[in-house]
């Protein structure tokens, strides 16, 4: 399955599950008047038949178990009277304790036939009812049953006669799991169209909907709006910035992270990278390369001088390809030795060979080269042929001959070596 990897709160829906109940008093009245949470709904109301004052005890035990996070003592409690209780209602409540504890448990899979079978036995008083069956809509979202939440949600909202924010929101972020951008999109501005208080989730669902279907200007536009609401806000920040960059906006995803660098609002390591890149990016497509380069590298400079961004072989590779890009060569050297000496290949050892034979150093070229096809390089052949090279510009044709022998075993770049050779006279 297919998503948009820009945003940084789309992991999993936010549940905050309450889970309905204290069971009713046995006479089967509450003393405390609620208002009716679902006053439009057409389902009758069960009688409750809950008469035991002592199995109302143990089930006001168990669910304080259940509220204190004491999982065996609710169970211990709360099993029995599932498994012998002549009170269906009695029954309904304990299940939906025993669905609670499994659930804080970090077991959402086990929590939902509990739930279910809460449900199913009809019991359970109206506003109890749809507040648990919304509740297991989310459970079934939690655990990636996004169908089975869609399902739950229109009939919650069906039967209970009642639409809220939070039920769309849960609809659209379904309809975005399953890929059904249009629907997302409908979903979350109905959702949003229902309170002046939207999850900033609801925001990262729709702009995503919007970029997986093909409106990626939209989702910039949103993007931007957002953060511009709240320009210290390191969240916002990278959801703007990444989806501006997804749609190749360079000069606004630059504008955007240097407010964040101005006002203190860039802090994540991969928003300070995406900044240079985005320089790179910025001067690879049209742009001034040498001022390109020098803004990028002052950019990395500075994440680095403040610690958000870490000294790593891919950091400094970057740096250095930068610093190829604006030709600065010296620089590149110095940020590729540092990348190689927390390498684990020798990727960076062939890219220090490569400035060094472009500066026709040559000696140290080798070096770097020989050092780099010792530790492990991805394209081989191609260093080895940069290596004949190298050893050819030394006077050392023996070296050339061996370095591109092994260049020829390479499919990749067999047949240029193989030609060399041939020209060379080798082999005949």
């Amino acid at each position: 399955m297919k998503h948009t990897p820009l945003f940084t709160m789309l992991a999993g829906a936010a549940l905050a599950f309450t889970f309905a109940a204290a069971p009713v008093h046995a006479s089967g009245a509450s003393k405390d008047k609620q208002a009716v949470q679902y006053p439009d709904t057409t389902r009758v109301a069960p009688k409750l038949d809950l008469t035991s004052e002592k199995e109302q005890k143990a089930l006001n035990d168990g669910l304080d178990a259940v509220n204190s996070g004491d999982k065996a003592k609710a169970e211990q409690i709360l099993q029995p009277i599932v498994d012998h209780s002549k009170s269906k209602y009695a029954q309904a409540i304990a299940l939906q304790g025993l669905a609670n504890v499994t659930y804080n448990a970090g077991d959402v899979k086990g929590a939902i036939p509990l739930l279910k079978r809460s449900l199913d036995d009809g019991v359970m008083p109206n506003d109890t009812y749809f507040q648990l069956m919304f509740e297991l809509a989310q459970l079934y979202a939690a655990d990636g049953q996004y169908q089975n939440s869609l399902d739950t949600v229109a009939k919650w909202r069906a039967e209970g006669k009642k639409e809220t924010a939070d039920s769309y929101g849960l609809e659209g972020m379904d309809y975005y799991r399953l890929e059904k951008y249009p629907e997302a999109i409908a979903a979350i501005q109905k959702a949003k169209s229902l309170t002046d208080k939207p999850q900033d989730s609801w925001n990262q669902i729709l702009m995503a909907s919007y970029a997986e279907s093909g409106k990626g200007g939209d989702a910039a536009k949103m993007a931007t709006d957002e953060y511009e609401k709240n320009p210290t806000d390191s969240g916002m920040l990278h959801n703007a910035s990444a989806i501006l960059l997804q749609q190749q906006d360079y000069a606004g995803a630059i504008k955007v992270l240097e407010q964040g660098r101005a006002n203190g609002a860039l802090k994540d390591e991969g928003d300070w990278i995406s900044l240079v890149k985005a320089y790179l990016l910025q001067a690879q497509n049209g742009g001034d390369t040498k001022s390109g380069s020098a803004k990028a590298l002052q950019a990395f400079d500075d994440g680095m001088a403040k610690g958000a961004i870490k000294p790593s072989a891919a950091n400094y590779k970057l740096a250095g390809d930068a610093s190829v890009i604006g030709e600065n060569d010296a620089k590149a050297i110095g940020y590729y030795q540092k990348g190689a000496a927390l390498a684990s290949d020798g990727e960076l050892d062939v890219a220090l060979g490569r400035v060094y034979f472009q500066d026709q150093k040559f000696a140290e070229a080798r070096k770097y080269l020989t050092q780099g096809i010792g530790k492990g390089v991805q394209h081989k052949g191609q260093t080895y042929m940069v290596l004949a090279e190298t050893d050819r510009e030394l006077k050392d044709k023996p070296g050339a001959i061996t370095a591109m022998m092994e260049a020829a075993k390479d499919p990749d770049t067999a047949a240029k070596a193989k030609e060399w050779l041939r020209k060379a006279g080798v082999g005949r």
